[in-house]
């Protein structure tokens, strides 16, 4: 079974095959419908906002919360700065960490639930599992110059996948160490990862990178990249193409 909402402001798609699969797309639905209350910066209830104003205290931080806070410490600090979901001015907007995050828990929700092939999608990042080697999911990247068309095609197991670039969204990810500069020497950069949450915030970090984010990659033990330079020019990590299939 699979089915489609409109959840945190994308796109989320869930893909169950066997077991109670309507049980299990509500239950992806119901989980990531919270994870919008709670992390949306666009609502003005959610924990996040009230944190921003200065109404909830660092000691009274939910236990979800605390846990993204801690998730983007750590990724900064891996990413030497290059991810920073608190800006100078101490707004905090933590959708660069907690998307592929709220992904891997739905996953594991569904897999202590029984499920043991499925496949989720919310707004391109994308963790699948698949009951034994005989089963795979296929993963298109899209042309960052023409939406329509696939580059490559991917095949993955129980990995996670995940995009960051400006084709879709604007100019919206920022270089915290030259935040008013936008960043213009690549379109798209794609990062297959252990799950979809290393994918993720890998994936965020390197994009603020700019072109030697594919470098920052290629030295990350257990992730791959591709990525797509302005001029349209791919450049992808040493095995990479060990998930290619076209």
């Amino acid at each position: 079974m699979q089915q489609t909402k409109d959840l945190m402001g994308m796109h989320v798609t869930v893909d169950i095959r066997g077991g109670d699969e309507k049980g299990g797309c509500e239950s992806v639905f119901a989980y990531l419908t919270y994870i919008d209350e709670k992390f949306s910066t666009y609502k003005s209830d959610s924990e996040i906002s009230k944190i921003n104003r200065g109404e909830i205290a660092p000691d009274a931080y939910s236990a979800d919360m605390q846990e993204i806070f801690k998730c983007a410490a750590q990724t900064k600090k891996e990413s030497n700065g290059y991810f920073d979901m608190c800006a100078p001015n101490g707004f905090c907007d933590p959708s660069g960490v907690v998307k592929g995050w709220a992904i891997w828990k739905a996953s594991d929700i569904l897999k202590q639930a029984g499920h043991d092939y499925f496949f989720i999608d919310a707004g391109g990042d994308i963790q699948a599992r698949v009951p034994d080697e005989l089963h795979e999911w296929r993963v298109g990247i899209r042309n960052p110059f023409k939406k329509e068309e696939v580059i490559k095609i991917l095949r993955i197991t129980t990995e996670g996948v995940a995009t960051s670039g400006t084709y879709e969204r604007g100019s919206h990810i920022y270089n915290p160490k030259s935040p008013e500069q936008p960043i213009t020497d690549i379109v798209s950069l794609t990062v297959v990862g252990p799950n979809v949450y290393e994918a993720d915030r890998f994936a965020t970090a390197a994009f603020a990178m700019g072109r030697a984010g594919i470098n920052f990659i290629e030295a990350m033990p257990g992730l791959e990249g591709y990525s797509i330079d302005a001029k349209g020019i791919a450049t992808q990590t040493s095995h990479f193409q060990k998930y290619v299939i076209t």
